[in-house]
């Protein structure tokens, strides 16, 4: 199975595809075989900044921080598009193009905000404690930078705000599949299934943080092919 066979239009507006257990297990492994990207400086002191809070190792209280994140970018390139949208409206043609990219957007926001809530609820079940400062002010802070930062990149060169996304999507994927490695036991515990209806249900928690890897690649993925026409006016 290759990748790049689930990354075409439809997919991408639809949201990444659900895996069984053993394309997820196929997958994980081509994370770990694979090397990171480049990271910009911009995104290694980011990266640094979450380690120096959360530390260098992932744990499911650090995914929250950065889901929360996450999120963000997709929010500024959803604002940036209804500027253009609302530029170029008697253009009916390129209207719909324009549309597409907010649609795009807007569901890959909707995927970030599905890891979320699954990782929350992974947290609560396990009685894992979260401070108002550390993780409720602190990631709203960092949130509220990203997103200035990615909406500014996005007007002045938005190539740069998509690979800036691309390296946070990358790194979020080989954390994802690297936790799961270094914990085996999560091959045996159940998924709650409590967002099983919405984002589906897995043979075990393993395999539910797989997905959410999976779903950082293809979100990686779409930011690369949207540099080829980083505008919005320019979106095919």
């Amino acid at each position: 199975m290759t990748t790049t066979a689930l990354i075409g239009r439809r997919e991408a507006l639809e949201g990444p595809p659900k895996l069984t257990s053993a394309q997820l297990r196929e997958v994980q492994q081509q994370t770990l075989d694979a090397p990171r990207l480049r990271y910009s400086l911009l995104a290694r002191a980011l990266f640094k900044t979450m380690d120096l809070g959360y530390g260098r190792n992932g744990t499911i209280v650090k995914f929250i921080m950065l889901e929360y994140i996450a999120r963000v970018p997709y929010q500024a390139w959803e604002r940036v598009g209804y500027l253009a949208l609302a530029k170029h409206r008697r253009r009916s043609a390129l209207a719909k193009r324009v549309f597409g990219r907010i649609v795009q957007t807007r569901a890959e926001q909707d995927n970030e905000q599905w890891h979320l809530l699954v990782l929350q609820d992974l947290a609560q079940r396990r009685g894992l404690k979260q401070s108002f400062v550390k993780h409720r002010l602190a990631p709203w802070l960092i949130a509220c930078v990203y997103y200035h930062l990615s909406w500014l990149l996005f007007l002045v060169a938005p190539e740069w705000s998509l690979r800036l996304n691309a390296d946070f999507e990358d790194h979020a994927e080989h954390e994802y599949m690297r936790y799961v490695a270094e914990h085996p036991e999560l091959e045996t515990q159940a998924d709650p299934g409590s967002y099983a209806a919405e984002y589906g249900r897995y043979d075990s928690i393993a395999d539910l943080l797989r997905q959410i890897g999976h779903d950082e690649r293809i979100h990686k993925l779409d930011s690369l092919v949207n540099m080829r026409h980083p505008r919005f006016h320019s979106a095919g």
